[in-house]
């Protein structure tokens, strides 16, 4: 009867020390900051705060995390970014009456750059889904338009 109340004793203890453990741990406190800022889209500020709390523990294996996925995120966000920039100057181009050499093979190099830029991102699980599914959806238009403008 004693071992059936020491054990789920000792492993609540366990837990509830681990658990203090964890909101007490400087450490910790910023990589929960960091993560509800990766969750709110802040990424950057996530980066931060993680990188902050990887410096006081670098056995912190939630603020490493957070810190390469919030990089993976920023990487996302700045190639969206990009797109949109070449998007707009292309847009302006095509409003023009007439596309000149030059033009075209300045949206052809735009587009190289949008199409290649997007090979060297890498998601994983925890990356948000939105920034991949837009990303794909610039890399899309950029192939098509880079056919159009190479034909």
């Amino acid at each position: 009867m004693k071992t059936k109340v020491l054990f789920p004793a000792i492993a609540l203890g366990t837990l509830l020390f681990m658990g203090v453990y964890f909101l007490i741990n400087p450490s910790y406190q910023k990589s929960i900051e960091a993560k509800y800022h990766y969750e709110m889209g802040h990424y950057k500020e996530a980066y931060t705060l993680a990188n902050e709390a990887f410096s006081m523990d670098v056995y912190n294996r939630m603020a490493s995390t957070i810190m390469a996925q919030s990089l993976t995120s920023l990487k996302y966000v700045a190639y969206i970014n990009q797109a949109k920039e070449y998007m707009n100057e292309i847009n302006k181009i095509a409003n023009g009456d007439s596309i000149s050499s030059a033009q075209r093979a300045k949206i052809k190099l735009m587009s190289e750059v949008v199409v290649d830029s997007y090979t060297k991102l890498a998601p994983s699980v925890i990356t948000d889904s939105e920034l991949v599914k837009e990303a794909a959806t610039y890399h899309a238009n950029f192939e098509k338009l880079l056919e159009k403008v190479t034909q």
